[in-house]
């Protein structure tokens, strides 16, 4: 049961760093912010990317709060997946 719900975390930490990579790319480039699809990614990642616009101001032109976010998210990723590796190994080995 853990190793399922080990993997879902896995994959929801997935999905939601590619959202991330799909986000900061829309940034580089022109597009229509009412496409549904681009609407989703914006409503998706903005109240995380929020959290690090605070922490990291802009400098000049240049936003560096979505390349913080990301690589805060891979060391929250890992945690987590520390956290399962760890209690997976309770119950199968020490039980």
């Amino acid at each position: 049961m853990i190793a399922i719900i080990k993997t879902a975390v896995d994959v929801a930490f997935q999905v939601y760093t590619w959202l991330l990579i799909v986000r900061i790319l829309l940034s580089w480039f022109r597009h229509n912010p009412y496409q549904p699809v681009i609407r989703f990614v914006y409503e998706v990642t903005e109240p995380y990317l929020r959290i690090f616009r605070r922490i990291v101001p802009p400098y000049g032109q240049v936003d560096f709060s979505p390349i913080v976010a990301f690589f805060a998210l891979q060391i929250i990723a890992w945690m987590v997946d520390r956290v399962f590796n760890f209690i997976l190994y309770k119950m199968y080995f020490l039980a």
